[in-house]
């Protein structure tokens, strides 16, 4: 027997609970038609996408074409690659970050200032490592001269995936990458601010526990995780007092699945904080908030607590530091924040681990006399 509730969802949209497991599930009612089962966590992007595919009662649509590209061109290619398996695996929201990265450099002049011919009518044969490098230079700096190494790297991220593909397919048979050996961009120093105890400790005075903001901070400092997951926890997601989820990066082409602890300080917080039906954070309309909502109202929250210069991005940084500093292993602090590699662990923990070592070096000064 399953109970039948609604809350904050959108329209025709019911949460039903399992009375015999506990468990919860999603599901898209209209009357005359059948119900239908969300397959994807509420205002995420996939959800919404099925959501406003229901509504129309169409199928899920296919990648448009472009009508007016030329055979053997660059901008031919990119047409191939938006049909592509390889394209259609990428998540909802990457696929938009993509298509927005590629369709600003088919329109773009080859000529110096962005003039002449576009890059989308240049010839495969042409789109050479000189074409990448100048791509990618024109977005190393913004408007006011100031660097942009993430817009410039974007570039190459998305070009390095069209090649790819052009090298991999049999019809197009392309016989190499040009993208492949130009370099990133070096980021400006070590990227988000990674907040330290000190800035947690003046942010939980102006958040007291109860309020969104303090509960937004736990959740993120202590699953380690990023503002697209935080969004999207709730009480479907406990088991035994564990967290187990799947993380919405990759979610479609590497799926990371994770299990954390849901430590004592957080569940202090959550036992004393309004939560939504069904995920926690909710916003003022009492309605989920998309990650990009999020990430704007915690810039709020900080500046509310004079904390201008930290983010939402910073407490995972945070969270990876806290641990380093406290001796977990790098394996340790992978299974926490979900990465694969230890690359980025080590980026987020490298000033932490230069002060644990300081300090096990200073050991060494101990009993020693002049």
């Amino acid at each position: 027997m399953k109970s039948r509730r609604r809350s904050t969802l959108p329209k025709y949209v019911s949460v039903e609970v399992d009375a015999k497991t506990g468990k919860s599930y999603v599901y898209f009612r209209r009357r005359g038609r059948a119900k239908v089962r969300m397959l994807d966590p509420p205002y995420s992007d996939e959800f919404n996408a099925q959501y406003h595919r229901l509504l129309r009662d169409e199928a899920p649509s296919k990648p448009a074409e472009r009508a007016d590209v030329v055979d053997g061109t660059f901008g031919w290619l990119v047409a191939q690659y938006y049909g592509s398996a390889e394209f259609k695996r990428l998540e909802a929201r990457t696929q938009r970050v993509r298509r927005s990265i590629i369709e600003s450099m088919l329109k773009e002049g080859v000529a110096a200032g962005g003039r002449g011919i576009a890059f989308a009518d240049v010839p495969l044969e042409k789109m050479n490592g000189k074409a990448v490098r100048t791509l990618r230079d024109r977005k190393a700096f913004d408007e006011d001269g100031e660097r942009t190494p993430e817009a410039a790297n974007g570039r190459v991220k998305a070009l390095r995936q069209v090649f790819a593909y052009a090298v991999a397919d049999d019809d197009i048979a392309l016989n190499s990458n040009p993208a492949r050996d130009i370099p990133y961009l070096a980021p400006d120093g070590d990227g988000f601010h990674s907040w330290t105890t000190e800035e947690v400790r003046q942010y939980e005075a102006r958040h007291p526990i109860g309020t969104k903001a303090r509960l937004a901070l736990a959740l993120l400092l202590y699953t380690a995780q990023r503002r697209s997951d935080v969004v999207l926890l709730g009480r479907q997601h406990v088991r035994d007092g564990w967290l187990v989820f799947t993380q919405q990066k990759n979610k479609r082409r590497k799926p990371i699945h994770m299990q954390i602890p849901i430590v004592p300080a957080l569940q202090a917080v959550l036992d004393r904080s309004p939560l939504g039906d069904v995920v926690w954070l909710v916003n003022d309309l009492g309605r989920p908030f998309t990650a990009n909502g999020f990430g704007n109202k915690m810039r709020d929250w900080c500046d509310q607590a004079g904390l201008p210069h930290c983010s939402a991005h910073g407490l995972r940084k945070a969270s990876a530091t806290l641990l380093a500093e406290a001796g977990a292993t790098e394996q340790q602090i992978m299974a926490m924040t979900g990465h694969t590699t230890s690359k980025e662990v080590n980026r987020y923990t490298k000033a932490a681990r230069k002060k644990v070592l300081a300090e096990q070096a200073g050991e060494l000064f101990k009993g020693h006399k002049m």
